[in-house]
């Protein structure tokens, strides 16, 4: 008699972050994904509370990509007890390393920061993790390549399958015994300007699928990319402003760049200063800049010179960070986090946001809850570090950043699965915008298509 297989959807049910789902077959829990919740404050909240599994329990997680919302859980659960093995392709290591450092780091500062002014709930403001978690996380991770078969005992089969979203970020295919379950990750998009396009995987009877952008379809520009965006570089550089872009370390900032090296050599834009003030991003273009995942970006790609700016400049440490607070002269200005929900960003935004000459440039997705969603909303204030400051600066958003698939993409790849599905769970994506692309998935393609709740648990037959 064949083993009961279950799932548990332990986050991104429902809404766009916290990307966790648990499979139980015998012996093995193996966890997909540990992602931290973040926007709304119920959200934040659920990152506290006691895992639904004792994580001594768990003997693997798969990781599809280094995004805080699919990786950033973990040191919590090595906090509370997991010394399973942590599975992820070569690159998502070396950006994992990266982004969980770099949080940990700002888990103390913010913690430190709220105890000084005060503004925290708890007494003393303590935090999610500590730099000492990340550094017990690290050596659990272990390198699994695209393509190939990684066995985790008791009948079953791992796979990882290229997803084009950002460097090193996998679809996961996993066969339990005669059982197949297949978590797209973030599928990118059919053209990524930097990354080798995503690879079709194999079909699973089960499948969950990231539904992001499943309500919409990018624009497609009728002239040069990003017109918008460069028209709005040249009248803030004009009216003597800067320009503020809050983005993600990982993979947005490496975008941002190079459409702005194309921009200055077609004259599209003024050759003014391009501040990158985010040790975790410039560490993170290193590592796509690195030959060893020369085979990861697009082939008509130069490695070397994607990123080919004469007024770039690198900001590393906190006093010059603290310096751009009150920009000298015009600028453009690179910051993360990308939701602005933390980071050196906040400080920017601070100072920058009551001065009517600057602008900010939203050009990624804005979780509900978060500054950046704010932001797009046309708040009046925002409310940072305990305080609100008036929200006077140009404020855009750019969609064509975007390197999650819209609705196009995302039905394209579930129609490109062999065998098709049976059942598809719509994840990571906000609940109207999740059961609206599942309707359509029925629609389109015939299969049974289901919002799961967070904490519901299935079997899978």
């Amino acid at each position: 008699m064949a083993k009961r297989t279950t799932l548990t959807f332990l986050g991104a049910a429902g809404t766009v972050t916290g990307s966790k789902f648990l499979v139980q077959s015998g012996d093995r829990a193996i966890l997909i994904e540990a992602g931290m919740f973040q926007g709304e404050k119920e959200l934040r909240d659920l990152n506290w509370a006691e895992f639904p599994v004792p994580p001594e329990r768990i003997t693997d997680v798969l990781i599809t990509h280094a995004h805080m919302d699919h990786v950033g859980y973990l040191p919590v659960l090595v906090r509370q007890g997991f010394a399973g093995t942590v599975w992820a392709t070569p690159a998502t290591i070396r950006l994992s390393e990266i982004v969980l450092r770099d949080a940990g780091y700002l888990n103390e500062r913010d913690a430190e920061h709220a105890n000084d002014r005060g503004y925290s709930r708890h007494t003393p403001a303590l935090p999610l993790y500590d730099s000492a978690d990340v550094e017990r996380t690290l050596p659990l991770f272990s390198p699994i390549d695209y393509d190939t078969e990684l066995g985790l005992g008791e009948d079953i089969v791992a796979r990882y399958v290229r997803a084009g979203h950002i460097l090193g970020s996998a679809s996961i295919h996993l066969r339990v015994g005669g059982r197949s379950i297949l978590v797209s990750g973030d599928v990118g998009r059919h053209d990524h300007p930097v990354l080798r396009s995503r690879d079709t995987p194999p079909g699973a009877t089960t499948v969950l699928i990231e539904s992001t952008y499943g309500d919409r379809e990018h624009p497609e520009p009728e002239g040069p990319g990003h017109e918008a965006l460069a028209d709005l570089i040249r009248r803030t550089v004009k009216r003597g402003g800067s320009v503020l872009v809050p983005a993600f370390a990982v993979d947005r900032t490496e975008v941002v760049l190079k459409t702005l090296t194309e921009m200055q050599a077609d004259g599209r834009i003024p050759q003014v200063p391009i501040f990158v003030n985010s040790p975790m991003a410039l560490a993170a273009l290193a590592v796509y800049r690195d030959p060893a995942f020369r085979d990861e970006l697009r082939p008509d790609l130069d490695p070397e010179h994607f990123v080919d700016l004469p007024n770039l400049r690198e900001v590393h440490t906190t006093e010059e960070s603290m310096k751009l607070n009150t920009p000298k002269v015009p600028c453009l200005i690179i910051s993360s986090s990308g939701m602005a929900t933390g980071g050196r960003v906040l400080h920017h935004l601070e100072h920058m946001l009551p001065d009517h000459r600057h602008a900010v440039v939203l050009v990624g997705y804005q979780a509900v809850g978060t500054r950046g969603r704010a932001l797009i909303e046309g708040v009046g204030q925002l409310k940072m570090h305990g305080r609100y400051v008036p929200v006077r600066a140009e404020v855009m958003q750019d969609n064509e950043f975007s390197v999650h698939g819209d609705r196009s993409d995302l039905l394209d790849w579930l129609a490109a699965l062999t065998p098709p599905p049976t059942t598809v769970f719509t994840v990571h994506g906000n609940a109207d915008v999740a059961a609206s692309f599942g309707r359509r998935i029925s629609e389109q393609l015939g299969c049974l298509s289901i919002v799961p709740t967070l904490g519901e648990t299935v079997r899978i037959d």
